[in-house]
């Protein structure tokens, strides 16, 4: 059977993920413990016991969803749960795509960690700049980019398409005034359940490019090897196994759409026959149900889950 793993991203965080499983597989502690030491904090600390408040800060909140991501794909290993002779692909939502590119052999777990933190950092400096934020939709794209396209007519901001998450389901970005006004046309519209999220600011749109610049010249910094299995880009939909075009692709899709639901067909064109998704969360087995039926789901959200992933006695002999 060929798997991909897929990864979440921001907003998956919970008080207690991965901890059960860094209790449970040496190997996931010590992710917990490299990310401690490249956060300056005890990681493991503050998921077992948050609160809630401190896993929400941005600095926090993205390297701490990459750890857990990666301590678990690192127990799923330890257990054969994980053969990456059979891995067809990495892939994963916005912040996730950093996980997959760990997972993937592309980049080492302390550089991700330090990407993901000053990306974070970079695309909360632009939130504060320019008070701004996410709108959730029930419609399909062209409905969406018309939305867009007539609320910046009528306000002169910033205004576009930021997720693709599944059919029907569309998230745009942009700036207060642009949202208040989208709302409300959303409304006149009949478009139904048009809800804000409760994000920093307006990202995957032009008004992050400060977080683009900031994580572009934090990956001057890094190595970025070629990975074991191609990676599917958020920004392209299209797999590659090309540093250069990874470096590019990571600081594009800073500003740019998330195309969950391509990404999810180019797995399947690659003869993916099952997606597995590592803590936190199950939001994108639900998305990828929704894309393609045909491809089998399965969680990695616990300790549980991650033995049940283990091969019997018998497979592994």
């Amino acid at each position: 059977m060929r798997t991909a793993l897929a990864f979440p991203g921001q907003g998956a965080q919970h008080v207690g993920m991965g901890v059960d499983v860094a209790d449970a597989y040496p190997e996931a502690k010590r992710v917990f413990d490299i990310a401690s030491d490249v956060l300056g904090l005890d990681l493991y600390a503050v998921c077992r016991d948050g609160p809630k408040e401190e896993l929400v800060r941005t600095d926090l909140q993205q390297p701490a969803i990459l750890a857990v991501g990666a301590a678990v794909t690192e127990a799923l290993r330890a257990n054969g749960g994980l053969d990456d002779d059979s891995l067809s692909a990495c892939f994963g939502l916005s912040l996730g795509e950093f996980t997959a590119l760990y997972a993937a052999g592309a980049l080492s777990l302390k550089d991700a960690l330090v990407l993901v933190r000053e990306r974070g950092l970079g695309m909360q400096e632009a939130s504060e700049a320019v008070p701004s934020g996410m709108l959730a939709l029930r419609c399909d794209q062209d409905v969406a980019e018309t939305l867009c396209a007539d609320v910046r007519a009528q306000t002169g901001g910033v205004l576009s398409v930021a997720n693709l998450n599944a059919p029907g389901q569309v998230v745009i970005s942009g700036d207060v005034p642009s949202l208040e006004a989208a709302e409300a046309l959303a409304k006149e519209r009949g478009m139904r359940r048009a809800s804000r999220l409760p994000v920093a600011g307006a990202f995957h749109s032009s008004l992050m490019q400060p977080g683009a610049d900031r994580l572009s010249r934090t990956l001057d910094t890094v190595e970025v090897h070629t990975p074991r299995v191609p990676v599917i880009s958020n920004v392209t939909a299209e797999a590659t196994r090309d540093p250069d075009q990874i470096r590019r692709n990571l600081v594009m899709q800073v500003t740019n759409p998330v195309r969950f639901i391509e990404c999810v067909k180019t797995a399947g064109g690659l003869g993916t026959d099952r997606v597995v998704e590592p803590a936190p969360g199950r939001v994108l087995s639900a998305l990828i149900r929704r894309i393609d039926p045909e491809l089998q789901t399965v969680g990695a959200n616990d300790a549980a889950a991650v033995k049940d992933l283990a091969p019997a006695a018998g497979e592994r002999a």
